[in-house]
């Protein structure tokens, strides 16, 4: 089998490209990162299969082959760029819905991962794990049943650090069915 540099160089230089151009926060730039990359995939699987030869149907000849192509190469190819194409269809229609939303197809920061990065941030200490109250997301104060050195605490002192809190009113009494008042009958 003959290696032609120049076909794996476009192909080296599509996929590289096409990577680069992914990594842009703009949805259209996104799109053609995709393109390009899956254009550089397409051929990569071209050159890799077989040399080229007859038809892969019974009765089909061409002037001077001895083998058969092989088929699959050219299967896979094919479905790929079916599933490129619903994929181009899709970010062009999420770049269509940003920009008659914001007049812009740049995909922004999430403002809700923005706080919880900036949360984690400032009540972050080491070997000290914060769990979350499920209703804000905000720190509580007793943490995930570890303290501050990192340790378990056991039943006792989670006990008595819930009754602390409750105490001092770090945290409010809420009721222990989940929220859901009920009345008594």
């Amino acid at each position: 089998m003959i290696i032609d540099i120049g076909v794996y160089l476009a192909i080296a230089v599509l996929i590289s490209t096409g990577v680069y151009v992914l990594l842009d926060r703009t949805l259209t730039r996104m799109l053609m990162g995709l393109m390009l990359a899956g254009n550089g995939v397409n051929l990569l699987i071209l050159v890799m299969a077989s040399p080229p030869g007859n038809p892969p149907i019974s009765g089909y000849f061409s002037a001077g082959r001895i083998g058969e192509s092989d088929p699959l190469a050219q299967a896979l190819i094919l479905t790929a760029i079916v599933i490129t194409m619903g994929m181009a269809a899709f970010i062009l229609a999420l770049a269509y819905r940003s920009f008659t939303i914001n007049t812009d197809d740049e995909v922004d920061d999430d403002p809700e991962d923005t706080k919880v990065l900036e949360r984690h941030a400032i009540t972050a200490a080491p070997f000290y794990d914060a769990s979350d109250d499920p209703v804000t997301g905000a720190p509580s104060p007793l943490g995930d049943a570890f303290g501050p050195d990192g340790h378990r605490l056991t039943e006792e002192e989670l006990h008595q650090a819930r009754v602390d809190a409750l105490d001092t009113g770090a945290i409010d009494r809420a009721p222990s069915n989940g929220g859901i008042e009920r009345e008594e009958r």
